[in-house]
């Protein structure tokens, strides 16, 4: 026995010692329970955590909350030093799954997964949290068990919620719903079953509140216990509690309140007095919300716009001072009798109530937290909100606290910290009333707040904490019979930048990395990670945030260091899968870029179809439901160790290496796809990536690689194979007749207008449109601007009143061009008057075909000289390579 730690035993004083039946191993080590481990290995994170903090990603928080709200080995809330044990356990538990013939030695994935993937959203792991984004595992399942064998180690070093690892570990407890469906689409693609079986996860976040989700999700739980230990600590919380929650019914005490909508306060700008926005904005009649509405004492027409907020001072116990705040007071509120609900407007009792609740003294902890510098955190500080408290109405935040508090003495404290986070947004000010839910049917007046933001309505919903208790107590409870049964995953706060992890160490990364400034996560957690009192460090959080300023070069930088991050840790010959999810082309061509540069091939680009999103992917016209999955591999030590002597060679080694991890076909819909990294001039721009990027020399042109191409390798509908390859494809098109031919690529404006003109022979949505226009695009020629798909559409197409965009018929097609050469010729002169300034260098973001069609313009109206000007200052390489731009240039300087 550990003479320091009596509760400790060592693998061989195991036998020896009578353990209870409680006892656990982990790490080589036994403990008499499971309680022992937690606090031997908390000791251990103690002494570590100097060093620990030297890493970069390191939370911002106190020693023991960190320690506290960690269950190490297997989660710490900060970078995890035990992540190489669990590796070389992990590597010893992969021979003993060979002796089983479990898995095999040579293993090697020589092509990517490259189906679509379509799965929903509807399963109740992943509706058990709102945590801002999740892929849903069943997703993820399909990708680790295509590229890993049983026992394979997966990485996710952007985990958020820990999808990744409840996926790996789901590839071998699946449920019956998933195997069905996916033992199904194995032998219909493949001809055989996949090898299930669990593998093991590293997942790491730089978000403590993501990470605590994360451990929730892939760690077992006792059920009884914790739907005993919740139900004690609710109805406690409800003795406490319920008096402020209580309304009249039939002027008897009886109602419990569901929910409470309140209201802004106005001041009329025309008569100087207060108005409730609830009163005068509320249109029973047309069932809505009016945009503009009259002031019931001087009866000016208003809007929202033409007054102004109406503020009052109050004493703020928490900060200890007073302070401004928004003037806001309950309108109406939703309660029960039994099992009957009502509704009705305020009364004298419960503004008193709510007064009474407003000198109520708060006993325990409250996350007084001033919000930090952000576009999202600060947005509310014109309404007095500075700090997190304030997000919340007293009533809320006093049930909070003393919820937390009990949690905090429970027997289970981190599990029951997985519903209390849950409920952290809907028990804020930023609940939204849905009046068209409520009004034509589908749940009150509820909405939820607004995803991605934190943005407080002038109509927020106090939402009972009572009753979120009871529902995410439900939610979790249906979670966890599909969970892992136990301990097998590590977890970790961190960047992505920095993962202490041995060099060639995992066998697969599936990656959902955030994307430019889709969500500014640091912020948005900020809420949680106040109430958890550990926050992130958000120094290295790879987005695109003016208010931390973070541009997207920064973007770029950062992704790259991830990137390599992960190159490194990989083994040789591996694959990555990354989940993209933005509409913006600046970033798609980032990630490409940052991969690029990090050392990874792309091997295929396809669809990951999550199904309906929530309300903001719903109702804006750019939103898609479709991400879409980049499939790259870590080239072979062979193609690694290249260098600069035998150059020939190298590149039709590394063109063999590439084209045999390409797939042969892709069949959807019954169809034989073309694959378009097939595509010649593809193949020739990985060549030339991965040359630049290693220093190598490339030493032939794109006519010379193409002639070399078709000498050793085999052409099939403007597709290049290997022999093997060749046949497969054949064979499979000699079953499947029907053949969709290579897609046309995006580099150029003309070439975006003719692939959706091909696309537009059937009207889509934009949302339609969007994924696979990210995937057919490629890089235009340098100085080029491509316009987005919307300027294309906008410029070029029809809309119909459904959404949907089509090929203008001939008449409407004129009338189309008129418009378009008007703005071409606005944008032309435009890059004019930028050329003509004295100390202008060259302009760098020039569109293609508005200078092909102000040269011809020009050239009509014999403007010479605005052909040259502009044509001194625009990108050399993009005046030399286009012949027709080229032609106007030199007949107009002969004639200056």
């Amino acid at each position: 026995m550990n003479k320091q730690n009596p509760s400790l035993f060592r693998a061989e004083e195991f036998e020896e010692a009578k353990l209870s039946p409680d006892s656990v191993t982990c790490l080589g080590i036994k403990f008499p329970s499971d309680d022992a481990r937690r606090e031997y290995f908390r000791e251990e994170l103690r002494k570590k955590l100097p060093e620990l903090k030297k890493i970069e990603g390191f939370p911002v928080g106190t020693d023991d909350d960190i320690i506290h709200l960690s269950d190490p080995p297997y989660y710490t809330a900060c970078p995890n030093p035990w992540l190489n044990d669990f590796i070389e356990e992990w590597e010893k538990k992969k021979v003993l799954l060979e002796n089983k013939g479990k898995r095999t030695s040579d293993f090697n994935v020589k092509q990517p997964y490259a189906l679509e993937v379509k799965v929903s959203k509807s399963n109740p792991i992943y509706t058990a949290h709102t945590y801002h984004t999740k892929v849903p595992h069943p997703a993820i399942m399909r990708y680790i068990l295509h590229y890993t064998q049983p026992g394979d180690i997966v990485l996710d070093g952007f985990a958020g919620t820990g999808m990744t690892g409840v996926a790996a570990q789901a590839c071998g407890n699946p449920t019956v719903k998933d195997r069905t469906a996916i033992d199904k689409e194995w032998i219909s693609q493949f001809g055989s079953q996949p090898e299930w079986g669990q593998r093991h996860a590293l997942c790491g976040d730089l978000s403590p509140y993501a990470s605590i989700v994360s451990y929730n999700y892939n760690t077992p739980v006792n059920a009884a216990l914790l739907k005993s230990e919740v139900e004690r600590i609710f109805r406690e919380t409800k003795d406490e509690c319920k008096w402020m929650y209580t309304t009249k019914h039939a002027g008897k005490e009886t109602g419990l309140i569901h929910y409470t909508v309140w209201s802004d306060v106005f001041i009329c700008n025309s008569c100087g007095k207060e108005f409730v926005y609830w009163d005068v904005a509320l249109d029973k009649e047309n069932k809505c919300i009016r945009d503009e509405f009259y002031c019931p004492h001087c009866h000016a027409m208003h809007s929202k716009n033409t007054t102004k907020r109406a503020f009052e001072t109050i004493f703020d116990d928490y900060l200890g001072k007073t302070v401004p705040i928004n003037k806001s007071v309950p309108a109406i509120l939703v309660y029960s009798v039994g099992n009957k609900r009502f509704e009705k407007e305020v009364d004298d009792f419960d503004r008193d109530l709510i007064t009474k609740i407003n000198n109520t003294k708060n006993n325990y902890f409250v996350p007084a937290y001033l919000l930090p510098e952000g576009a999202e955190t600060q947005r509310n500080v014109r309404i007095g909100i500075t700090s997190v408290h304030q997000f919340y109405t007293n009533r809320n935040l006093i049930a909070l606290s003393l919820f937390f508090e009990k949690i905090r003495k429970t027997k289970l404290p981190n599990k029951i910290k997985f519903i209390f986070t849950g409920m952290i947004n809907r028990s804020t000010k930023m609940n939204r009333i849905h009046v068209s839910n409520y009004f034509y049917g589908g749940g009150g007046w509820n909405a939820g707040h607004l995803k991605g933001t934190l943005y407080i309505p002038s109509l927020p919903v106090e939402t009972s904490i009572l009753e979120q208790i009871e529902d995410k107590l439900k939610g979790y409870l249906k979670a966890i019979p599909l969970l892992p049964l136990q301990m097998d995953n590590c977890l970790y706060v961190g960047s992505a930048k920095n993962i202490n992890i041995k060099d060639n160490s995992v066998d697969y990364i599936f990656t959902d990395p955030p994307f430019g400034a889709n969500l500014p996560y640091s912020e948005l957690n900020f809420l949680p990670e106040a109430w958890l009192r550990v926050t992130t460090n958000n120094r290295s959080e790879a987005i695109v945030n003016p208010s931390q300023e973070k541009d997207l070069r920064f973007y770029l930088d950062m992704m790259t260091e991830c990137y390599r991050e992960y190159f490194r840790i990989l083994k040789p010959g591996k694959w990555m899968t990354v989940e993209f999810s933005n509409t913006n082309a600046s970033i798609w061509n980032i990630i490409q870029q940052a991969l690029t540069r990090a050392g990874f091939v792309v091997a295929n680009v396809s669809i990951l179809n999550k199904g309906q999103g929530g309300m903001r992917s719903i109702t804006t016209t750019t939103a898609v439901k479709q991400d879409l999955v980049i499939s790259c591999y870590k080239p072979s030590k062979r193609i690694q160790n290249m260098n600069n002597t035998n150059l020939e060679k190298n590149i039709w080694n590394f063109v063999e290496e590439h084209l045999e991890r390409l797939s042969p076909y892709i069949i959807k819909n019954n169809k034989l796809e073309a694959v378009a990294e097939r595509d010649q001039r593809i193949i020739y721009d990985r060549v030339i990536s991965y040359f630049i990027q290693h220093g190598l020399t490339v030493p032939m042109d794109a006519l010379e690689f193409q002639k070399g191409l078709r000498e050793r390798f085999i052409e099939r509908d403007r597709m290049f194979f290997t022999a093997s390859q060749a046949l497969d494809y054949e064979d499979k098109k000699a079953k499947i007749s029907d053949f969709v031919p290579m897609a046309l690529f995006i580099s150029s404006e003309i070439e975006g207008i003719e692939w959706l003109k091909r696309k537009l022979q059937t009207p889509q949505t934009y949302n339609e449109l969007q994924p696979q226009w990210m995937k057919d695009m490629a890089t235009p020629k340098k100085g080029d601007r491509l316009p987005g798909l919307d300027e294309i559409l906008e410029e070029n197409f029809i809309k119909d009143s459904d959404g949907k965009w089509r090929n203008p018929d001939a008449e409407k097609a004129a009338d189309l061009e008129i418009l378009r050469n008007k703005k071409m010729m606005k944008e032309f002169n435009l890059y004019l008057e930028q050329a003509l300034k004295p100390k202008n260098k060259r302009i760098k973001n020039t569109r293609l075909e508005v200078l092909r069609y102000g040269f011809r313009e020009c050239y009509k109206q014999k403007n010479y000289r605005a052909i040259v000007t502009i044509g001194n200052h625009i990108q050399e390489s993009l005046l030399q390579e286009d012949e027709i731009l080229l032609q106007y240039y030199d007949r107009a300087i002969t004639k200056v």
